[in-house]
């Protein structure tokens, strides 16, 4: 007979099932989690449980865990330099994606692997269970396919990301690297990846480039993704919603079209504040998006130029600040919002059915989130019903 377990004693639940309970978090006061084999099986009023293994929250605050639908985990080198120099007046360009490739391509899997591990047990101890990981850092057949082995390791949200940017090797004839990218190099990444994505802005791949990749990707059968809107206005987010990519991430610069767009469509607008404050730009128009019927989610991009940052608490704080979301639109993005950006719904809530992923909140509520920037508040996570101890690296190959 299966265990079963059963987070008990929440003194606030965050379900994100309005079914289950109130506003548009679904909360629950006074309950308990119930698990089996990794999943919930019912929401019930705490202490009225028996289970085999019961993890008390002690009155705290239980959200879903963190759904990351944007992040760049697999890489080499350090940046820091690239930062000190932006924090002094030096514009963010993008072109620092270059330096990370030439470290990246000189270090082997187990570098990576260990590197990547370090970086997920940091991403479990900020509360993230859910985690999508691009390639992109390679920009060579070899490369390329290395990082989405290792980054396989770790999450079935695997992204292909060739068309990340032209390698030097190629300066000036990005067609002839999108050649490589949509033939060999796809054809190898294909079996490794369910996404494609391609950075659709000036000094990356224009409009046509952009949408070779993401047709050569479907024909594949990958997923569509969209790095857009992130440099300035341009066609990134327009593309995204005519090939009804599951989502365009940045969305930092939008026209009111733009808004329109992805209001009227199933593209999530997947925003990134925390690139936004590491690279001194305006932050995207998450009131607008919220208010023409978008859907939002957040994602961290952790990365090692533009946001070296796994706090997904950050970028919610982030959002209420700047991007003028409430506390519980900045929630639900991080959680069921990125979700959705993933084409998922099994994880990024807490109800009968979904994955057993959950943070106990050292807070009475999720708006100490927000409330208390800065501050580690994720007193522990749990993930596929299994408790994510705090300063434990996950193993190889247990955590997909």
């Amino acid at each position: 007979m299966a265990l079963s377990s059963t987070i008990d004693h929440i003194g606030l639940l965050v379900t994100n099932n309005q079914a289950l309970g109130d506003g548009r978090l679904g909360l629950v006061r006074h309950a308990a989690v119930v698990i089996e084999e990794g999943v919930v099986t019912a929401i019930e009023p705490a202490g009225t449980v028996q289970a085999d293994e019961v993890i008390d929250a002690g009155g705290r605050c239980v959200i879903p865990g963190f759904v990351d639908s944007h992040t760049h985990l697999v890489f080499a080198g350090d940046r820091s330099a690239e930062f000190a120099a932006r924090m002094a007046g030096t514009p963010y360009d993008g072109g620092g994606i270059r330096v990370t490739t030439e470290a990246t391509r000189q270090a082997g899997f187990d570098e990576l692997g260990a590197s990547l591990a370090a970086r997920i047990a940091e991403a479990r101890r900020a509360g993230i269970t859910t985690i999508e990981i691009k390639s992109g850092y390679g920009l060579d057949v070899e490369t390329e396919i290395r990082l989405m082995e290792v980054a396989g390791l770790y999450t079935d949200e695997v992204t292909f990301l060739g068309a990340h940017l032209t390698p030097a090797e190629f300066a000036g004839r990005s067609d002839e690297y999108l050649d490589l990218v949509c033939g060999p190099m796809l054809e190898a990444a294909a079996p490794l990846a369910r996404w494609i994505d391609v950075f659709c802005e000036t000094g990356a791949f224009d409009e046509a480039q952009s949408r070779r990749v993401l047709e050569a990707g479907r024909v594949k059968g990958l997923g569509l993704r969209v790095h857009g809107n992130q440099l300035g206005e341009g066609p990134g987010v327009r593309l995204a919603v005519e090939m009804g990519a599951a989502s365009v991430d940045h969305c930092t610069y939008l026209a009111a079209a733009d808004i329109e767009a992805l209001a009227g469509s199933d593209t999530v607008a997947t925003c990134l504040p925390i690139t936004d404050f590491s690279t001194r730009q305006s932050y995207p128009p998450g009131r607008a998006l919220i208010d023409a019927g978008a859907t939002v989610a957040l994602a961290t991009n952790c990365n090692p130029g533009s946001s070296y940052s796994t706090s997904m608490s950050l970028a919610i704080a982030l959002a209420v600040r700047e991007m003028h979301l409430t506390i519980e639109e900045a929630v639900w993005a991080a959680t069921a919002g990125g979700a959705a950006a993933l084409r998922r719904t099994d994880v990024g809530r807490l109800s009968p059915g979904s994955r057993a992923d959950a943070v106990i909140l050292d807070a009475p509520s999720y708006t100490h989130l927000a409330y208390r920037p800065g501050v580690p508040l994720v007193w522990e996570t749990i993930r596929v019903g299994e408790r994510t101890l705090k300063g434990k690296r996950p193993t190889m190959n247990d955590e997909r």
